[in-house]
This record gives C-alpha cells, sequence and structure tokens, in this order.
C-alpha cells in the first residue's frame, strides 16, 4: 500500500495554475520585501554620502536589470520547475546542478529565515522584544553566530509556519496571496513617499549633500554597498524556481520578469529619494543594523517625519505587509527546487512526492520552512542576507553564462525571448558580480569562506544521489495550451 502511494505521488503532475498577473505579483513581491526598508542603514554606512548611496541603488538596480534579461531567455527556453538547477544541469552537467540544490537547501533557507527575522524587527517598532530565554554565541569556520531563544525567535518561526501552511494548501491560494500583498506593499511604500514629499515637517533638499568631513569609503565601500542592495533586488530568480505551475510559461515568464523588475527599479528609487530627503543623512547611517541593532528601521524613522507618534503602528503594519509578502513567494519558489531535483533523482525522494488534493510539493515545503525556522534562531538579520547573497552571486554568474552554453549547446532550440544585447548582457553581468564577489572576499573573508564550504559540502554527497537517478526518471509537468 506505501509503495503504490508513493508511485502515485511521483506521477501526479503540479498544476499550472499562476496567472501572468501572479507570476509577476511573485517577482515583485519577493523583490520588494526587506530590504528596501533596512538595507539603506548599511549602504550609508559603507559609502558615507546621500548621492553615493543612490548611486549604488542604480547601479545595482542596473545589474539586476541584466541578470532578469538573461533570467528571461532562460525561463521561457526550460519552463520547468527547479530554476537556476534546470539551467545549470542543462548548460554544465549534474554536478554543478547538484551543488545549486545542496546550496538552496541549506543556505538558501537564510533568506526565508531572514523574513522571519525581518518580521519580529519590525514588530519592535511598536514594542521591544527584549526576552531572551537562552543565548549562546558559536564560533564556526571563524564567523560567530548567536544563538537565541526568546520572543523574536518565537515570533519568526511562527510567521513562517503560517505561510508554510498556506502555501501547502494550493498554489492557485498562494499566488492570490501574493498578488495581494504585493499589492498593498506597493500601494503601501507610494503612500509612504507621498507623505514625505507633501506632509513631512523635515524634508530638506540640503540633505542630499555631502556631511561635513565624510568618508566615501572608496571602490570596496561601494562594493560593499551593491552588495548590500543586492539583497534589496535579488527576486528576478525565484520566478522560474516555479515554471512548472505558471500558465503559458513561454510568454508569461518573460513578461513578469522584466517587467516585474521594472516596477521594482521605479518603486526603489522613489522610496529612496524620500529617505534621503526627509532625513539627516547620520540618522539614515545610524538606523537599524548589525551596527545599531536597537535603533529603528531607515524606514521607521522616515514616516515618523510627517506622522509623528503614530508613526510606528502605521509603518509597522507597512513592513509586515512587504515582508510577509516577500516570505510568501519565497517559501512557495524554494520549495520547488529540491523538488526538481528530487524527480531527477539527484535528492532525497520524499521532496519529489506531490499532494494529491493540492498538487503541490507538501514535504518539501514543510523540511524546507523547518529548516529555515532553525536558522531564524541564529545570527542577524545582516548576517542571514550577507550569506544568501553571497550563495546566490557565486552560482549567477554560472547561470547567466549559461545563457551563452546553451545558445551554442542548443542552436536550434525555440526560444520564445532572446535576450536583449546578446552576449554583452550576461557578460557585463557576470564580471560585475565576479567583482562584487571578489569585494565580499576581501571586506567580509570570514562569512564569504563559511558560505562558500556550505556550498562545497554537497560534493561527497552527490555520488549517493547519482545512485538513484534511474531509480526516479524524470517527469515533465503537464504543458498549458
Amino acid at each position: 500500500m506505501a509503495s503504490r502511494e508513493i508511485v502515485s505521488a511521483f506521477e501526479l503532475q503540479p498544476r499550472r495554475d499562476l496567472t501572468l498577473l501572479h507570476a509577476t505579483s511573485l517577482v515583485v513581491g519577493i523583490t520588494i520585501g526587506t530590504g528596501i526598508f533596512l538595507k539603506s542603514a548599511v549602504m550609508a554606512q559603507a559609502v558615507g554620502t546621500p548621492l553615493l548611496v543612490l548611486a549604488a541603488w542604480v547601479v545595482a538596480g542596473l545589474v539586476a536589470m541584466l541578470g532578469a534579461l538573461s533570467f528571461a531567455e532562460l525561463g521561457a527556453l526550460l519552463p520547468d520547475a527547479g530554476g537556476e538547477y534546470v539551467y545549470l544541469r542543462a548548460a554544465f552537467g549534474e554536478v554543478p546542478g547538484f551543488l545549486y540544490v545542496f546550496n538552496s537547501f541549506l543556505v538558501g533557507g537564510a533568506s526565508i529565515s531572514a523574513y522571519g527575522a525581518a518580521v519580529a524587527i519590525f514588530l519592535s517598532d511598536i514594542y521591544a522584544f527584549d526576552r531572551v530565554w537562552f543565548e549562546r554565541t558559536l564560533h564556526v569556520l571563524g564567523a560567530s553566530y548567536t544563538l537565541q531563544s526568546g520572543v523574536r525567535q518565537l515570533i519568526a518561526v511562527g510567521v513562517i509556519a503560517l505561510f508554510a501552511t498556506i502555501n501547502c494548501a494550493g498554489v492557485m491560494l498562494s499566488g492570490r496571496v501574493q498578488t495581494i500583498l504585493t499589492a498593498a506593499k506597493v500601494l503601501s511604500i507610494a503612500g509612504v513617499a507621498g507623505g514625505v514629499f507633501l506632509c513631512s515637517g523635515t524634508h530638506d533638499w540640503s540633505n542630499l549633500a555631502t556631511p561635513p568631513g565624510a568618508n566615501s569609503g572608496g571602490l570596496s565601500g561601494f562594493g560593499a554597498a551593491l552588495f548590500a542592495a543586492l539583497w534589496a533586488y535579488s527576486g528576478w530568480q525565484f520566478l522560474p524556481m516555479a515554471a512548472s505551475e505558471v500558465q503559458r510559461p513561454e510568454r508569461n515568464l518573460p513578461r513578469a520578469i522584466i517587467g516585474g523588475t521594472l516596477l521594482v527599479l521605479a518603486t526603489y528609487m522613489l522610496i529612496n529619494v524620500a529617505y534621503l530627503y526627509a532625513l539627516p543623512f547620520w540618522q539614515i547611517a545610524t538606523s537599524n543594523s548589525t551596527a545599531y541593532p536597537e535603533a529603528p528601521s531607515v524606514a521607521a524613522r522616515t514616516v515618523q517625519t510627517f506622522l509623528g507618534t503614530h508613526a510606528a503602528p502605521i509603518a509597522a503594519l507597512i513592513f509586515l505587509v512587504s515582508c510577509t509578502g516577500a516570505l510568501n513567494g519565497t517559501i512557495l519558489a524554494r520549495a520547488r527546487v529540491p523538488y526538481a531535483a528530487a524527480r531527477d533523482g539527484l535528492f532525497f525522494a520524499a521532496f519529489g512526492r506531490l499532494s494529491p488534493h493540492s498538487r503541490v510539493p507538501v514535504t518539501s515545503i514543510v523540511l524546507v520552512s523547518i529548516w529555515a525556522a532553525l536558522l531564524a534562531a541564529s545570527g542577524t538579520f545582516d548576517q542571514l542576507t550577507n550569506m544568501a547573497v553571497l550563495s546566490y552571486a557565486i552560482f549567477w554568474i554560472p547561470v547567466v553564462l549559461a545563457v551563452i552554453v546553451l545558445r551554442n549547446k542548443l542552436p536550434h532550440a525555440l526560444r520564445p525571448y532572446r535576450v536583449w544585447g546578446y552576449p554583452l548582457v550576461p557578460l557585463v553581468f557576470a564580471l560585475v558580480m565576479g567583482w562584487i564577489l571578489v569585494n565580499a572576499f576581501i571586506t567580509s573573508t570570514t562569512e564569504s569562506i563559511a558560505t562558500l564550504a556550505l556550498i562545497l559540502l554537497g560534493l561527497p554527497l552527490y555520488p549517493l544521489f547519482r545512485k538513484g537517478r534511474a531509480a526516479a526518471p524524470r517527469l515533465e509537468p503537464e504543458r498549458s495550451d
């Protein structure tokens, strides 16, 4: 009986229930998460001047657009679940594909846990959740991680569990929730910017001037600011992970990735100009970050300039909507990566099973969320996001180069979308990401080495899964008409 249930679970195919609106909401909803409310402080500390903060946002946005264009071609060419895993496997073989899957589960869980941690940060703008039941600092591979058990960690775990439950109910429900949360967050951010420009009592264009005695941080400081901004811009890569559930993916994937990224770029520039217009630069630099963990977020301080004492609860509500939307979308997408690999026999078989009722990989959703909940109890928000961005960047380089490799390897394959500016776009993106990675290894050596070591831990496991490949042949999802 049990064996028949396992076979049935593998024979099921996912439903293509995600429309173009759902897909675009997924891109925008994941990208606009926490970084736009928190990372400006880290960037200000790195570059030292308002104009360089804006320049870093612009450059990072252009880099993100290059990556989005490259992913749009790959998503239309190979519209199957797994995203980067599928592209790496098709272009370079199973080993890099497997390492990506291992990384997506092990280190990628940090992106989910970061959203859980951010929920606690934003709630603390209303009430200080400072009760800690257990605390211990561990030193792993030269990096320090503080394990805590307290009210903040309980909140983080609880919100992860809530959205894992929603995702288990079906991709249609997840898509609708995503669309509602994304619309709410975009309107809320526009409302914050409007409040600053129309009602703020402290606004002053002179806030954008270079502060006296400012230190720009040089090229390495600008690289660190770009690195921080990449967390806020990362999101275009998630939609292809759920490509097997998108309607007409050959058309809707490129449209959602490119259109969603353009909307994010416009939103980010608007709100960052509002920050710098409303606040003196020193207030931005001393907002919530690893250096100032107890300070309010830069966004909370901005809202306070036009709402005064009523700012905290309203700002917290805006941030929570944004953060939970990103959390919902990230759980949806991340769970599809080990699911896709399990269907190929390159990951634990349980991850490849679909629920007969919801047609989603419930086991994968649950296990990915449990791992993220455990990570939420360690490290700070910036440590978690630095790990996630490092792992993204390491794999983004070969993934965008896969555009070039697959153009030569599959010259006659149908490409509904071809990247504009080929081959310059993927090459420039790879070069910029390479520079950012080198700079990260110089400025954040311990975190970088720790992340790389965690990725390489997958190498000894690959031969074990390779043996099971023949026993679990790939099952293609149903194509839409």
